[in-house]
């Protein structure tokens, strides 16, 4: 069978009829990427491919491998191409998209090829920075000025890169970098930044370097949304035989995304994603994005997945296809969590529609007990602002969000703990309950002491006053302590099921 490369393309190969091929033109390197996975070639990758299809950028993209392992070496061989297949449901309907992105000019590990590297800097077209380092991350690490070898921190080679641009144009102010960090942290511009300052500083580089970082070098906070499923295992053999094509990068996703960038709107003239028509929203204050994704989209997740599990369901479209857990999904979301949230109400209600939408994806199987990691955590950012914001405005407590945090207590019911995880019951079987050490140590002895006292008021007492878990001694919240200590009462003589089923 014939391998993925740009010869095939230019061969006239017979490609599946319902296959989009980008754009095979000749085009000028303009972005460089630092991090070749299956997030960035399914999200920023096949935005680039989207604009040049269109005529709208005619640009390519230089991947920087961010870490030693990767795969650069299969990018360079399949000439930077790969298939990306976008599946799920858009407007209640099943939808399949299946393209060849030829975005990507060519691949480079900077650990073998420091040089070549270093050369992208001088490059005159080149003016977007984007990053996706799960790996190395945007964190400071102490390590002294790179010479000839690349240095270890993704902040590093940043630094490193931008001073030999620096000095390649004589510190030109038109030759500054627009740079859209993609890792999913909060405010990951700025924080990339001041670390790269800290380096300028540390490496005692010339002021003047340093000023032309911050006259001339944008460093924009973004928030992104799409889950990518990467390459399908499961399906390959399926998926090859109906390319007609090897293709080892192939690599999936659902159909939604957002791009949601904070910067000066100016700069969006320049990377034209809103008129390819993609889901890209230029603005000058991300937080209220951020605030929708964590309330409805992580939210609808933390206040369901623990309860759902309990319920006797296994991922999230179980919980769409079940109708019981569905309508308390649904109430979480649309009268408890959107009425406190600070934002237009038709933006609200789509975000809503989409995230349900989404949740019921044929194509990706998302597991509760992988959603449970943490959920301590979680729940304190996800959950708890809506709760406390709900109490405020109502002057009561929200049934759904409250009953949550009583799920959370009862999965959190382990007796034993073995290789870092305390291990839970769920009818006959076991499951694994993944926390940080001090929070499955807390809730081992909390429910070893009630199963030898059967004292339910302390355990809640306990439990809601741990002002580390969050941040603040929830026993203070009028009559939650008690509302919680009805609903799990109920949880342990009735079941989940039927405590529920009561509920909505």
């Amino acid at each position: 069978m014939r391998k993925l490369h740009r010869q095939l393309l230019e061969e006239g190969f017979e490609f599946p009829q319902d296959i989009k091929i980008g754009s095979v033109e000749d085009m000028p390197e303009r972005i460089i990427q630092f991090g070749e996975g299956n997030f960035l070639r399914a999200f920023v990758d096949w935005m680039v491919d989207e604009m040049n299809r269109q005529g709208l950028f005619m640009g390519k993209v230089v991947v920087v491998q961010p870490i030693p392992q990767g795969l650069w070496q299969e990018l360079n061989q399949q000439d930077g191409l790969y298939t990306l297949l976008l599946r799920g449901i858009n407007k209640g309907q099943v939808v399949e998209q299946r393209q060849i992105i030829t975005s990507i000019s060519r691949a480079i590990n900077p650990y073998e090829e420091w040089q070549a590297f270093l050369e992208c800097a001088a490059q005159p077209d080149l003016r977007f920075m984007v990053s996706n380092t799960t790996e190395a991350g945007i964190e400071y690490l102490k390590e002294d000025k790179p010479t000839d070898k690349c240095p270890t921190s993704f902040p590093a080679k940043v630094t490193a890169f931008l001073y030999e641009r620096f000095k390649a144009f004589d510190g030109c102010p038109q030759k500054g970098m627009i740079i859209l960090p993609c890792e999913l942290i909060d405010r990951n511009g700025d924080t990339l930044k001041k670390i790269v300052l800290k380096l300028i500083d540390e490496w005692k580089l010339e002021d003047e370097f340093k000023h032309w970082v911050i006259d001339h070098n944008h460093f924009l906070n973004t928030l992104v949304d799409r889950i990518v499923t990467g390459y399908p295992v499961d399906e390959i053999q399926k998926i090859t035989k109906e390319l007609g094509y090897e293709d080892r990068l192939v690599d999936t996703g659902e159909i939604f995304h957002l791009w949601a960038i904070e910067g000066d709107k100016k700069l969006e003239q320049e990377l034209p994603l809103h008129k390819a028509g993609l889901n890209v929203i230029w603005t000058d204050d991300l937080t209220p994005y951020r605030t929708r994704k964590v309330r409805i989209l992580n939210g609808a997740h933390t206040m369901t997945a623990l309860m759902a599990y309990l319920y006797g369901l296994d991922t999230v479209r179980q919980c769409i296809e079940d109708e019981v857990v569905l309508s308390y999904m649904k109430k979480g979301i649309y009268e408890e969590i959107i009425p406190v949230l600070e934002l237009p109400e038709k933006e609200k209600m789509e975000f809503a529609q989409a995230v349900l939408e989404r949740f019921a994806n044929p194509f990706i199987e998302h597991r509760l007990l992988s959603i449970s990691l943490n959920s301590v955590s979680k729940w304190k950012v996800r959950v708890l602002p809506s709760l406390m914001e709900y109490a405020e405005r109502k002057k009561e407590l929200p049934p759904v969000l409250t009953f949550s945090l009583a799920s959370l207590l009862f999965f959190y019911r382990g007796s034993q703990l073995k290789d870092g995880v305390l291990i839970g019951q769920r009818k006959e079987e076991t499951y694994s309950i993944q926390d940080d050490e001090g929070v499955l140590e807390f809730f081992q002895k909390l429910w070893s002491n009630y199963d030898k006292k059967g004292d339910l008021d302390s355990l809640c007492t306990q439990a809601l006053g741990q002002k580390e878990f969050w941040d603040m001694d929830l026993n203070q919240v009028p009559g939650l302590l008690q509302r919680v200590k009805e609903y799990l009462e109920e949880i342990l003589t009735k079941g989940m099921p039927a405590a529920v089923e009561r509920l909505i």
